[in-house]
């Protein structure tokens, strides 16, 4: 069956499962997400945070669809735009790097590549913005307790690094020029780095490089 990956905007904004757009786990700080959960005011939160990201920012998520039909979906933004960061016991992010913060592929269409897919999208826009790594928060025990949490698992599969170990909730980073000699097509560049999952190291002559720019609510896990 045919797919095909989109970038996320208001307009499909209501293409993410209900809970997930209802989800302010990453949007919000712990105490104004309790209280917009209170409030029953999390969707118009999650999509005034969604507005300004894209004003201010950019592009910062992409959802894929089968068959006309929305079956996964991914966040990114810069750290400063995600107050949930700032509570990770793994944190802060590298100055260099952009945020994933959520991923997810509805059960009845696991199993078909998709996660691989919109992780290879991440990394297209990133790599076309001049960013030079993306780094996400894993949850080494997926299934007790965040759903909005990337399974660890999956990001090293997909070719991102441990920076910083914990025993549940690990910072991981991806090396998005890594001593890469990027073509001016990306395209090749990013089929030989899923194709191989992890990135190669060469040592080319230095690259210049721009700085880069700068999910109601889930169970909140204990991060100690």
């Amino acid at each position: 069956m045919s797919w095909h990956v989109a970038a996320l905007n208001l307009d499909n904004l209501v293409d993410l499962p209900k809970r997930c757009r209802n989800c302010v786990y990453w949007e919000l700080s712990p105490k104004l997400a309790e209280q917009a959960d209170g409030y029953g005011t999390t969707d118009l939160e999650k999509e005034a945070w969604l507005s300004e990201i894209l004003l201010e920012w950019g592009s910062c998520g992409r959802v894929v669809y089968v068959g006309g039909v929305p079956a996964g979906y991914v966040l990114f933004a810069p750290p400063a735009s995600v107050p949930r960061a700032a509570e990770m016991p793994t944190g802060p992010v590298s100055a260099d790097a952009v945020l994933l913060t959520t991923m997810q592929v509805l059960p009845e269409f696991s199993g078909e590549g998709l996660g691989r897919a919109l992780a290879q999208a991440v990394v297209k826009e990133l790599v076309r913005r001049g960013v030079r790594a993306v780094e996400a928060f894993g949850d080494a025990r997926p299934g007790t307790e965040a759903d909005c949490v990337v399974p660890a698992d999956f990001l090293r599969s997909v070719g991102f690094k441990t920076v910083r170990p914990h025993h549940r909730w690990p910072r991981l980073r991806m090396e998005l020029r890594s001593g890469i000699e990027w073509k001016s097509d990306v395209e090749a560049a990013l089929e030989q780095l899923f194709n191989t999952v992890t990135i190669p190291m060469q040592t080319p002559a230095p690259i210049a490089t721009k700085t880069p720019v700068r999910a109601g609510q889930c169970r909140v896990p204990d991060q100690s």
